[in-house]
């Protein structure tokens, strides 16, 4: 799905010199490289301030811990995503709230998040699937009429950007209240191990943060709030930011990929390609179809006798979960996440595709659908 090998070979130079650095400095935590992507970062993002983490979920949770909820209040996210979005609200004695998603983009729909809100209500976690934004105008409305915060989950869309009516821009996770980012090696900006992010452009919410990710501490040895340790590791910062000087590059070969894909598997009737919105450029995490008509465990099977990739995101949607039944919520409430959990499935898409293997692929995904010419 991801070629990571193939990757790291083109950036090899860069990425040894830059772990040996490290290496030399022995300043393992919380060296100069950790200060120096953190300030790359948020150049890249122009957002004021961006505090790193040890992961994506981390950054989740401490995002939520900086709003000073209390148990019971209640957080609206999505049902179909990665399990992270919800464990941290219910790690947190939070209550989470789920809005089915839209048919076409896989993102929370907006107009249900306003039907959920209720007094106990206190903030929304869309998230931006597959690399394409959430209707943030939309969301961020609704938070503001109803005083809510607003935490954007980017793990999978760091560096995509959002499209305002008026043609203006910002980055995915500038938007809302918070943005957290994940650093998991396959995602777009992938270290080699865990790490995260959050970015938020108030600046007292910076300070908060900065404290809670450092076990609540502003001075060593005081400890203003109840933390969590929560660092990313020097030699995973090293390594960012010899990555984040080439991402938008990266991002044109997933969107290059992504053409041809759509040029070879866009006419066939079983298939839906990924669609595309005019509020936010798509830059591919992964690229998702959803198949009508036809066995998608067959089409799998069949495309892992040729040695294709395929991966099912999401197999069972968050609402029906064995961990999470104590929410209530039951099959056929959220209809539309509960069909594309039927019907999606994702090819590979990275960085070192090349014509030929999304020939190869697209080819027997059309001879299994017996769309071959």
């Amino acid at each position: 799905m991801v070629d990571l090998k193939r990757q790291y070979g083109r950036f090899k130079v860069e990425i040894d010199k830059a772990i040996q650095e490290v290496l030399d400095s022995t300043a393992f935590i919380n060296g100069p490289s950790v200060k120096a992507f953190r300030d790359d970062f948020a150049r890249y993002l122009r957002v004021e301030h961006v505090i790193p983490c040890a992961n994506g979920t981390d950054a989740l949770q401490v995002a939520l811990m900086a709003l000073d909820l209390q148990p019971g209040d209640e957080v609206i996210t999505t049902p179909f995503s990665f399990i992270a979005s919800i464990e941290v609200i219910k790690l947190l004695r939070l209550v989470p709230v789920l809005a089915d998603v839209d048919p076409y983009t896989f993102n929370i729909d907006p107009a249900q998040i306003e039907q959920l809100i209720t007094n106990k209500t206190r903030a929304i976690i869309p998230v931006h699937l597959f690399g394409q934004c959430a209707h943030m105008e939309s969301i961020t409305d609704i938070a503001r009429n109803h005083g809510l915060s607003v935490i954007e989950d980017t793990a999978q869309a760091v560096g995509t950007d959002y499209i305002f009516q008026d043609g203006s821009r910002l980055k995915a996770g500038t938007v809302g209240n918070i943005g957290t980012a994940s650093f998991f090696p396959s995602k777009n900006l992938g270290c080699y191990g865990d790490g995260g992010s959050i970015m938020t452009r108030d600046a007292s919410l910076d300070q908060k943060i900065k404290t809670i990710v450092n076990h609540g501490s502003r001075t060593k040895y005081y400890y203003d709030e109840v933390g969590v340790n929560s660092r990313l590791d020097t030699l995973q910062a090293a390594i960012l930011r010899v990555k984040l000087k080439h991402l938008d590059s990266f991002h044109k070969a997933r969107q290059e990929a992504a053409r041809i894909y759509d040029t070879q598997l866009g006419n066939i009737p079983q298939l839906s390609i990924p669609a595309r919105v005019p509020y936010s450029t798509h830059i591919f995490h992964q690229y998702t179809l959803i198949l009508e008509g036809s066995d998608r465990d067959q089409l799998r099977d069949y495309l892992k006798s040729k040695e294709i990739p395929v991966m099912i995101y999401y197999p069972l949607p968050l609402h029906l979960q064995t961990a999470y039944k104590d929410l209530g919520y039951k099959s056929g409430d959220f209809p539309v996440t509960e069909s594309l959990s039927r019907t999606v499935f994702s090819i590979p898409m990275h960085t070192e595709l090349e014509s030929e293997q999304i020939e190869y692929i697209c080819h027997h995904i059309k001879t299994f659908l017996k769309q071959d010419e």
